[in-house]
């Protein structure tokens, strides 16, 4: 499939088909991550953000009972 560019304000946008977005179960609210190898964009689903922050909270508070009373002495 080639497409072309849509001019949207300032930018320009690529328009995706809906028979592609219903495969890849893409909606509207869908975060995409867009990246380049230098000669192609790659369009992928983003990481879930409320997992990401949920793993490094965890890690946060495991690293400040363990360590917090040595961080708050370096930090003075």
């Amino acid at each position: 499939m080639i497409k072309t560019l849509a001019k949207h304000g300032n930018s320009l946008a690529l328009v995706i088909d809906r028979p592609i977005l219903d495969l890849l179960k893409i909606e509207a609210d869908t975060r995409l991550e867009v990246t380049t190898d230098g000669q192609r964009l790659i369009i992928s689903r983003a990481e879930d953000p409320p997992a990401r922050d949920a793993n490094f909270r965890a890690a946060l508070e495991k690293t400040n009972a363990r360590y917090g009373k040595a961080l708050k002495k370096l930090a003075e």
